[in-house]
């Protein structure tokens, strides 16, 4: 039997480096605390991929390459929503004057010039990557999300790569023009924002109903036991607790109807 790898240091402070980066980006009022937010995610995702490749390395036992590829996913996730708040303030400081969006011209009645992407400690290219993934956001909600769940489902690691990949996909679908009203379905009528919001509660609904038999429910519980020593277990478990405070909000709004 494969002898389980000890955890080194720094993997088994990663739970508390997504933490701070995850609470950094909820409190970021500044584009500067953005982008602290957005370093931090980084260096989890760094950490835990080191992390992976080293139990990897030690032929580790599979629940400790998985945790620290869920571990990757979080900082990613994080990341991600930290490049589309920098987006948005980045657009928002050009529609201002406050940042210059071609050569920088001087400020009225100033001898300074208008301030460049790299006078912010941006690069172009960081800011065109954020703005792929906000407008593939927009395009397709949950698309991070659902590419990072994918992955980990498949036993696959959560890479920027790979998630870029996806993002960019997104935008472009996103980008694509409107097919003419001629050749639109004529029966089909798009839903309301409230209609699409409450298509996609009654689907995650139906989509666990249906996946919940008690077959898998033991399985999931067993599964459960043996993740208690998972140094990200506390992760999933406060997701898990705010899934269920949702759901039985819902339920009520139902039982009040």
């Amino acid at each position: 039997m494969t002898a389980i790898a000890p955890i080194s240091s720094e993997a088994q402070d990663l739970p508390s480096l997504i933490d701070r980066a995850a609470s950094t980006l909820a409190g970021a009022k500044t584009a500067a605390e953005v982008l602290e937010a957005r370093d931090m995610a980084g260096l989890a995702y760094d950490v835990a991929k080191r992390a992976a490749r080293l139990q990897r390395a030690k032929s580790a036992h599979d629940d400790l390459v998985a945790a620290a590829h869920r571990a990757q996913a979080h900082a990613l996730e994080i990341e991600a929503r930290a490049k589309r708040r920098l987006a948005d303030e980045y657009d928002a400081a050009q529609a201002r004057g406050d940042v210059a969006s071609g050569r920088p011209k001087r400020v009225e009645n100033g001898n300074t010039f208008q301030a460049t992407a790299s006078d912010l400690g941006l690069r172009r290219d960081q800011i065109h990557e954020a703005r792929q993934i906000r407008d593939a956001e927009a395009a397709e909600p949950g698309i991070v999300q659902r590419v990072l769940n994918e992955r980990l489902e498949r036993g696959e690691e959560p890479t920027r790569a790979a998630l870029r990949k996806m993002v960019i996909d997104a935008a472009r679908r996103g980008m694509r023009p409107q097919r003419p009203a001629g050749r639109r379905n004529p029966v089909h009528v798009p839903p309301t924002p409230e209609r699409a919001a409450w298509q996609h509660v009654t689907g995650t609904f139906r989509a666990f109903a249906e996946w919940a038999s008690d077959e898998n429910l033991a399985l999931a519980r067993q599964g459960m036991r043996k993740a208690r020593d998972d140094p990200f277990h506390h992760l999933d478990a406060r997701a898990i607790a705010r899934g269920a405070e949702v759901f039985t909000n819902i339920k009520e709004w139902l039982d009040a109807e």
